[in-house]
């Protein structure tokens, strides 16, 4: 027998981008980012000259490895909003649906996602898109808030939105989806409070942390690697969204001769 209920789907509500500025501004989000930044590169191997994309929020992160980049690209989703990036140059922001990349196949080395995966309305079609637009061998790092965590428990900071997600859920989406995963690190083991003393303790939680409960940290964070030895099933796919440029001309409206 046929259920009439409706069908619901679960939409994950993307971090607003002046929520994001304002916290990473905020003394917790430095120390967040401080956090993040040490545990990336423990697995950031260096590629000279490489073509580099944010995807999400990934700015903060971008300013310590674009370096040894040939470009940088901060890619922003059109429901969180954008910011120009870096500051005081030209932009290197682009809005995006992360569905469907203004890229070509196979042009970009590596990828870094930052509150952009647990926002993703279709985390296997974004994760599809990515394979398709990185080169062969190219590289996925991706930063999600830990469902065992504290933070991912806590709405007051931009990792207590979304979905959260396990190691093990990563790993079966990342492979599901035809990326190898590799090397693996975590961070944020200090509470996210704001109070001054628990601040000043927070190497000593993220080294403890690392340590006796790193199943309980604040983020997870996953480096994987595009597959090549076994192809995507190939299908027809219309976007679910529809783009209207912002000043679309419609012409001038006229009266029908009679």
């Amino acid at each position: 027998m046929k259920s009439n209920r409706p069908l619901i789907t679960f939409i994950a509500m993307h971090a607003d981008i002046v929520d994001l500025r304002q916290f990473y501004h905020s003394d917790l989000g430095r120390f967040a980012e401080q956090s993040i930044a040490m545990a990336l590169s423990s697995l950031w191997v260096r590629l000279p000259q490489e073509r580099l994309v944010g995807l999400g929020y990934a700015v903060p992160f971008l300013d310590r490895f674009q370096a040894d980049t040939e470009r940088t690209f901060a890619f922003m989703p059109a429901g969180q909003g954008a910011v120009n990036w870096p500051m005081g140059s030209l932009s290197s922001t682009t809005l995006i649906f992360d569905e469907e990349l203004p890229l070509p196949d196979s042009s970009i080395d590596r990828v870094l996602m930052v509150h952009s995966l647990e926002f993703a309305e279709s985390p296997r079609e974004t994760l599809k898109e990515l394979w398709r637009v990185l080169a062969p061998g190219g590289r996925l790092v991706i930063v999600v808030p830990n469902r065992r965590g504290v933070w991912a428990r806590m709405e007051h900071t931009p990792f207590g939105s979304g979905r959260p997600y396990s190691r093990g859920q990563l790993t079966h989406l990342l492979r599901e989806t035809n990326f190898t995963p590799g090397a693996t690190a975590e961070a944020l083991f200090f509470p996210p409070s704001k109070l001054r003393t628990i601040l000043r303790l927070r190497r000593a939680f993220e080294r403890i942390g690392r340590t006796l409960w790193p199943a309980f940290s604040g983020v997870i964070i996953v480096e994987a690697q595009k597959r090549l030895y076994q192809g995507l099933p190939v299908a027809a796919r219309a976007s679910r969204r529809v783009f209207v440029p912002v000043l679309a001309p419609h012409g001038v409206p006229t009266a029908r001769n009679r």
